[in-house]
């Protein structure tokens, strides 16, 4: 009794050994361990992972930063595909051909962030290494195929689906790998990571342009696809270093425990939960730039304008608030870190809505940099607030599945604006509707700190309370104990 309710002193310890001895059995037969004394179990506590911030991380960080360039350099770059495309497969006659050519790149987006939920689980039976450069291996291959096709319905499979499954199961363990080397600079390596897919929005604009214009479509998917050969052999630098979790399961089990495969304990935050439907909410208009915005600079100042420009701007000033941002969020306390996303939506949905409103190009280079600075400051620092609500231990399968909620609006979002260009004859009011969600999806998110805070309150409250009645127990116990004592002393002197 004494043992749980107080710690021992060394004689009151050997008083009890042969107490420890007679429950050893009972507790060896209960969870099937043979270690039970009290000693051996505190050696089995889990101590708290510390990262090295630094040594092979710095080699891990380089390869989850050509990760994202690769995967989200050709995913914000399919802008310029897309007039390829409408080039390539479209007609005159075709009335929807905006809306179905969109339907390419949509679900590509769209796919990388349905397939995260998944991707988290293998993550978590099989490592980042393993599930990373499986991954590029098929998006390699998803590219590969893209480049044989001949018409516009099997690029949905091969580039949307083949190729957008294989970059999801690339890019995820890009992201969580880098929990197992910084926790301290986690936002400021987080701001270089994701700076790498703005290194390729700036390049690969022009990089497109030109093997579109010497090498044909198919050509230019494979040259991509060396990109994706690349990335498969960054993926075996991923070397893990968190100790794995303690199977609830039976001993010898093959069999992984539900917990690992569905981890529920990431539901059970509040916080969490409205940062898994809030940031969803928010997205809607969010990959309609992307898409939309070359076809929209032909049609409102021609075929001659230097529409890649806008992609640069976009690319260098994401790149810029990446940097900015991730090191900027090092220093905000714990959750409050979601003040950046909430000011980001802000300033993005603004943006979306001044698009049409810009009549002169100089105007639509302005609106471009400002949303590609706050496009950085969103990304990079969605890693560290995940760490933040769930800890080290679930984020894996917290940021699986808020990708994978993120997929629905990521896919839906450009065929809507698509569809609205081929019925009303312009992208206007495409980009004013684009601006509304990322508003009402920041505002959401602001209730997030509150609701951490006073979730804090109430464990402090909590924790003080059981504190109070250790602290009585072991003041009753000691009593009893020194009560006992004095009863046998006369005894012993007689």
């Amino acid at each position: 009794m004494t043992e749980t309710q107080s710690e021992p002193t060394q004689d009151a310890a050997e008083a009890t050994a042969p107490l420890n001895v007679a429950n050893e059995p009972e507790v060896k037969q209960e969870n099937g361990d043979c270690k039970s004394s009290a000693g051996e179990e505190k050696e089995k506590a889990p101590q708290e992972f510390e990262p090295p911030e630094g040594g092979w991380g710095w080699v891990v960080m380089l390869a989850s930063m050509w990760c994202n360039g690769s995967v989200f350099g050709i995913q914000n770059a399919f802008g310029i595909l897309f007039v390829a495309l409408l080039n390539k497969f479209g007609s005159d006659k075709d009335e929807d051909l905006q809306f179905r050519t969109a339907w390419v790149g949509s679900l590509s987006m769209g796919m990388i962030f349905f397939c995260s939920p998944i991707v988290s689980v293998f993550t978590d039976l099989f490592g980042c290494r393993i599930t990373a450069v499986g991954g590029a291996a098929v998006a390699c291959v998803g590219l590969l195929a893209s480049s044989f096709v001949e018409s516009l319905g099997p690029l949905y499979f091969t580039y949307g689906i083949v190729f957008a499954c294989g970059c999801s199961f690339a890019y995820q363990p890009s992201l969580v790998i880098l929990g197992h080397y910084f926790k301290r600079r986690l936002g400021l390596v987080n701001g270089i990571v994701t700076a790498g897919s703005s290194v390729f929005t700036i390049t690969l604009p022009f990089l497109l342009s030109s093997l579109l214009k010497h090498a044909g479509l198919a050509n230019t998917l494979r040259v991509l696809s060396i990109l994706m050969f690349v990335l498969m052999l960054a993926g075996f630098t991923y070397k893990p270093l968190l100790p794995k979790p303690v199977s609830s399961g039976k001993s010898g089990s093959r069999c992984p425990s539900l917990n690992r495969v569905f981890n529920v304990n990431i539901w059970k935050s509040l916080g969490y939960r409205i940062w898994a439907f809030g940031i969803p909410a928010a997205l809607y208009g969010y990959f309609v730039p992307y898409v939309h915005l070359m076809k929209h600079v032909e049609e409102r100042f021609g075929q001659e304008a230097n529409k890649e420009v806008l992609l640069m701007c976009i690319g260098i000033t994401s790149g810029v608030g990446r940097l900015i941002f991730g090191r900027v969020a090092d220093y905000v306390p714990g959750v409050k870190k979601v003040y950046l996303q909430v000011s980001s939506f802000l300033v993005i949905g603004l943006m979306s809505m001044m698009i049409p409103l810009c009549r002169v190009f100089g105007g639509l280079i302005a609106v471009c940099l400002l949303m590609g600075m706050f496009d950085g400051c969103f990304i990079c620092i969605m890693a560290p607030i995940a760490f933040e609500l769930v800890g080290s231990q679930n984020v894996s399968q917290a940021i699986g599945f808020l990708l994978g909620m993120m997929s629905i609006p990521m896919t839906v979002g450009p065929p809507i604006a698509g569809f609205l260009r081929d019925r009303l004859g312009s992208y206007d009011v495409a980009f004013y509707l684009a601006g509304i969600p990322p508003i009402i999806g920041g505002a959401v998110l602001c209730l997030i700190p509150w609701v951490e805070a006073r979730r804090k309150r109430k464990e402090a409250k909590t924790e003080a309370d059981t504190t109070e009645k250790m602290l009585e127990i072991k003041s009753g116990t000691q009593d009893d104990a020194d009560g006992e004592v004095k009863a046998k002393e006369p005894e012993s002197v007689i």
